[in-house]
């Protein structure tokens, strides 16, 4: 069995019911497509000015970069990303797991990707239009994670 989707996340998860949320969707993914989450440290910036920003932004991007395995296909959730309805995802990520890579998902912190994690991702993915918290954003791309392996595996639970 080919390892499950990798999920990089900027920040903790600090409230209970995330972290319930969250639990649920890994128990139910655990037995046919294990989920892995890796937390990265979130910085905050010194000021707020851009040039602060951005450098938050960029170290932690250094961190994320240490954990995407080689030749992995990367989906950066971004607001400005491509959207997708839950069929359209299911083939996606099929597809992109098709050519071997790991499936490595990456959520900003509370100031986004930095523009270079974005640059190198194979998919840039919204997950609406609206703006998201990063931690509600874990728990909606698990729970399309389940929805994606529940369509290709043809069990219920996707309408």
């Amino acid at each position: 069995m080919m390892a499950g989707p990798l999920i990089l996340c900027v920040g903790k998860l600090k409230e209970p019911f995330f972290h319930q949320a969250c639990n649920e969707y890994k128990k139910r993914l655990s037995a046919g497509w294990p989920v892995e989450i890796v937390e990265i440290a979130e910085q905050i910036p010194k000021g707020k000015s851009n040039i602060e920003v951005e450098k938050a932004m960029e170290k932690e991007a250094e961190d994320i970069m240490r954990h995407i395995p080689q030749g992995s296909f990367i989906v950066a959730l971004c607001i400005e990303g491509t959207l997708l309805d839950s069929p359209e995802l299911a083939d996606r990520l099929a597809m992109a797991e098709q050519g071997g890579g790991r499936l490595v998902f990456i959520i900003g912190g509370s100031n986004g990707v930095a523009p270079g994690i974005k640059r190198m991702a194979n998919l840039q993915l919204s997950m609406s239009k609206m703006t998201f918290p990063h931690h509600l954003a874990r728990v909606m791309l698990l729970e399309q994670l389940y929805r994606s392996f529940t369509i290709r595996t043809n069990r219920k639970y996707h309408k």
